[in-house]
């Protein structure tokens, strides 16, 4: 794919040789390449050793090959889609070699993934007002944090953004929260502990209007435990903010840890059963070796996943990206 030969190509460049589109490109790409090491190290692996084991391509090699991408937390309905995608690809039939089939395989989980249409990964900003952002999630998979850097990248972005701590029920939420807003320097709205959360957000909604803010971050909480009241307490915070800026939430995200793999998908169903979500951020994706569970959100959930955490720094966050995500899992093979 040609994206790929792309990447490759700069790979092989001095810095000082590179314009500065190229730089941008190889400085993304080489934070998704040192992200994914531990799902690139365990996949790769597995991968070469099944390569070398077969020397043609028959069911044996797809049973293990399946097996390796469910490890790789892919999820067994995803894997199922990529091995019968890999079998109907008519470059099977005249394949000449292993290095062959490593391209089919790569060129399936693009596919898988964008699925014959424009993936939108980009937030939904609004251009004649104030965005807002509202961000669900379960207790401990980073929602805070990732409010937290994504505040920052848009403040870097030059928009003028403000917190509001809509997870008024868990203990130290609002202060976590408003540590952030100091790191990121910027206005964090809050209530005491117990309040109700849709107040915190009309309060915060009136604040951002007056002083022109342009990106609006909410908070919620993530008592999954109890679901019901979770749903009304998050169609309450929706009707709100949709009353006080008319189209709002103009995204709302589900944030996810990737290390709590296929359990961390299936607590991220029942939110989407909750609201409307339309994007995920997908976090400490440099801690997991299954750094797979990226196809199975797309091919289960049918959400665009729109940031990805590589790291602890406030910078340690990036825009979603396809073929560097692919790269990063599959970068030995182009080295």
């Amino acid at each position: 794919m040609g994206i790929f030969n792309n990447i490759k190509n700069i790979f092989n460049k001095n810095k000082d040789q590179m314009t500065v589109d190229e730089q941008i490109i190889y400085d993304q790409a080489n934070k998704y390449k040192q992200g994914m090491e531990k799902s690139r190290n365990s996949m790769m692996s597995r991968l070469k050793a099944l390569f070398e084991s077969y020397d043609v391509i028959n069911d044996d090699l797809f049973d293990e090959l399946e097996e390796i991408f469910i490890m790789a937390d892919i999820g067994v309905n995803t894997v199922l889609d990529i091995i019968e995608k890999l079998k109907a690809d008519v470059r099977m039939r005249n394949l000449q070699n292993m290095n062959e089939f490593q391209q089919i395989i790569i060129d399936k989980m693009f596919e898988i993934y964008v699925k014959d249409e424009i993936v939108n990964t980009n937030l939904n900003i609004n251009e004649d007002g104030l965005t807002i952002l509202l961000f669900v999630g379960v207790n401990g998979v980073g929602k805070t944090t990732s409010i937290g850097k994504i505040a920052y990248k848009l403040k870097l972005e030059g928009k003028k953004v403000m917190m509001a701590a809509g997870d008024t029920f868990r203990a130290g939420a609002i202060d976590q929260l408003k540590v952030w807003a100091e790191r990121v320097g910027c206005e964090c709205i809050t209530k005491t502990e117990g309040s109700d959360p849709a107040a915190v957000m009309y309060e915060a909604i009136q604040a951002a209007k007056k002083n022109n803010i342009d990106v609006l971050l909410c908070d919620t909480a993530g008592r999954l435990q109890t679901k019901v009241n979770l749903m009304k307490e998050l169609e309450k915070v929706h009707r709100v903010i949709s009353r006080e800026v008319p189209g709002s939430p103009h995204d709302t995200l589900l944030v996810i840890d990737a290390t709590t793999g296929q359990n961390g998908l299936n607590q991220a169903k029942s939110f989407t059963e909750a609201t409307a979500v339309s994007g995920i951020v997908l976090t400490k994706l440099d801690g997991t070796a299954k750094g797979g569970i990226v196809l199975a959100i797309r091919n289960e959930l049918g959400l665009p996943i729109k940031f990805v955490t590589l790291g602890e720094k406030i910078t340690d966050i990036e825009y979603f990206d396809i073929e560097q995500y692919i790269y990063g899992l599959f970068s030995d093979m182009f080295e």
